[in-house]
């Protein structure tokens, strides 16, 4: 069996498993510091490879190692009891938020809002320290120009070499990065840019150059790296995990407005195929550079699972936050029957869209 091809199976477990523990441990952590039950914290699916009990939690790694789940002991999320119906009128403050190992249900309001936010804020939390790893090797590229094409637009506008670009159309830039992103996903006819010179503040209209697919030019280039081997690395990690977020938020948007094709949407498999890439283009640069490879890519699939659990979509974190919300805005539950069902439908429709992913991951290869 080819060698790079087990490299690539153990990164691809390796990175998907500390996602779903760091995710799935922010709800465990807050759960517990709230009193609330865990039955079973399991990383993967499917059958059970390894298990143990420690105190009311059973904790078990499963065959497939996708995804993971923190379940709460909560047995009757069909029904209403009898006495949540004797509750119904009843405000969410009234509930005894002091016992401990209480169910889920039985927990504040406020409580379970912040143990099903945890998921998506741990990604973001390990996103920053996996940030810090990246930035503190390899450095950050910062916005001062290094060279002006004189046949592009920058150069026209009177942009020139030491110049540093701080915004662009009022958004804020401090990585260049950043500035790569807005020329993929910005469509505006002109561009404000906004930029440093000698300590003064200079603001120049112009036109970028389409050129590609998406692509947009203004002809700059820069040298401006940036050395983070010391207390910058803090700063640098969290515009870093900023950068990423921006282009998730981004890429989302483009998404719905129907501005990326299926080739630009990835599940697991196309994950994969982007590792095993990655694993091929920088195994001669050593193993270190295949590692930060590594860490860059959990890093951006941190930030990814962040925000996509906390879109106000059914079965996911973001919909679970949305009943939650409307509890505590109308001060009792929402039905639990109801809830269960709209959940459901999601979890179909998610598991629709989970085949469609994978089918075109596979016909990607083809195409």
């Amino acid at each position: 069996m080819d060698l790079s091809f087990i490299w690539t199976i153990i990164s691809f477990i390796l990175i998907f498993s500390l996602i779903v523990i760091c995710h799935e441990g922010g709800h465990y952590l807050i759960a517990r510091a709230n009193g609330i039950k865990v039955v079973e914290f399991t990383i993967g699916l499917g059958p059970k490879l390894l298990h143990f009990k420690k105190g009311d939690t059973e904790y078990s790694i499963r065959a497939f190692p996708f995804g993971g789940a923190c379940i709460f002991d909560n047995p009757d999320e069909l029904e209403e009891n009898e006495k949540e119906k004797e509750d119904e009128d009843k405000l969410t403050k009234d509930i005894d938020v002091s016992k401990k190992n209480k169910s889920f249900g039985e927990a504040g309001v406020f409580a379970r809002i912040a143990t099903v936010f945890a998921g998506p804020i741990f990604n973001i939390l390990l996103a920053y320290v996996l940030g810090l790893f990246v930035v503190f090797f390899c450095g950050e590229t910062g916005t001062v120009v290094d060279s002006v094409n004189e046949e592009y637009p920058a150069y026209e506008a009177g942009i020139r070499s030491g110049d540093k670009i701080t915004k662009i159309n009022g958004e804020r830039v401090y990585l260049f990065n950043e500035i790569r992103l807005i020329t993929m996903v910005d469509t505006s006819d002109d561009w404000e840019i906004e930029f440093e010179r000698n300590g003064e503040k200079m603001t120049v209209t112009l036109t970028p150059v389409t050129l590609g697919y998406r692509s947009r030019l203004i002809g700059i280039s820069t040298k401006d790296f940036i050395d983070c081997s010391n207390l910058k690395v803090f700063k640098y990690s969290a515009l870093e995990v900023r950068y990423w977020l921006k282009a998730t938020f981004k890429s989302l948007r483009m998404l719905v407005t129907g501005k990326l094709n299926r080739d630009d949407v990835a599940g697991p498999v196309g994950m994969a195929q982007v590792i095993d890439t990655t694993i091929e283009e920088t195994r001669e640069y050593g193993v270190f550079t295949v590692i930060i490879n590594m860490v860059n890519i959990a890093l951006l699939l941190s930030v990814n699972l962040g925000i996509m659990n906390l879109l106000p979509l059914p079965a996911l974190d973001g919909g679970r936050l949305v009943f939650l919300f409307i509890e505590a805005i109308i001060g009792k539950k929402v039905p639990k029957k109801a809830e269960a069902y709209v959940h459901a439908a999601g979890i179909i429709l998610l598991v629709i869209l989970s085949l469609l992913v994978l089918a075109n991951d596979i016909t990607r290869f083809f195409r």
